[in-house]
């Protein structure tokens, strides 16, 4: 019997949202850079696989663990313990602390709970993301419940990032 190895050529694309997001930022000429918790570096792969987007790209930063949140981003000792490496707050100084190094027109930074675990609670279940952009001299600051397994909810976040962005440009 023979058996041939069959190559199977699996081509991963970017959602149409973040396409347009990325065709938006080529247009304007802008750039952007993302650091990400959450989605563990999954946005900014995304943002890449967009024809040109090295144009567009400068970069990201994972920072899944405390320690990288707190020692590379400078997040104050005790924000996370007070507030949770999952929250609001956390998320907004990881994008303003990214920003300066970034050198991007926009910078984006997303924390959240895609398993059981972490700082989930009643209030903050699985599904809960929190997304803080800066740009220019201004700044967005959103919390989403979504709903899915972990890659879904990342793959909402991802949208939902996408959609923010383009409402601004």
């Amino acid at each position: 019997m023979i058996i041939q190895n069959v190559e199977l050529n699996v081509i991963n694309m970017a959602s149409d949202k973040v396409t347009a997001c990325c065709q938006a930022l080529i247009e304007k000429n802008l750039t952007i850079s993302f650091a990400e918790s959450a989605s563990a570096g999954k946005m900014c792969y995304e943002f890449s696989t967009v024809i040109n987007s090295g144009r567009i790209l400068i970069g990201g930063i994972v920072c899944y663990h405390t320690s990288m949140k707190e020692d590379l981003l400078l997040i104050p000792w005790g924000t996370i313990e007070k507030y949770s490496a999952e929250s609001a707050e956390v998320t907004k100084l990881m994008a303003q602390h990214f920003y300066r190094y970034a050198n991007s027109d926009f910078c984006v930074a997303l924390t959240g709970l895609t398993t059981p675990g972490g700082s989930e609670s009643s209030s903050k279940p699985v599904g809960t993301i929190f997304i803080h952009i800066v740009f220019k001299e201004k700044q967005i600051a959103k919390r989403y419940e979504f709903k899915g397994n972990p890659e879904s909810i990342i793959n909402q976040a991802i949208d939902a990032v996408a959609d923010l962005i383009l409402k601004e440009i």
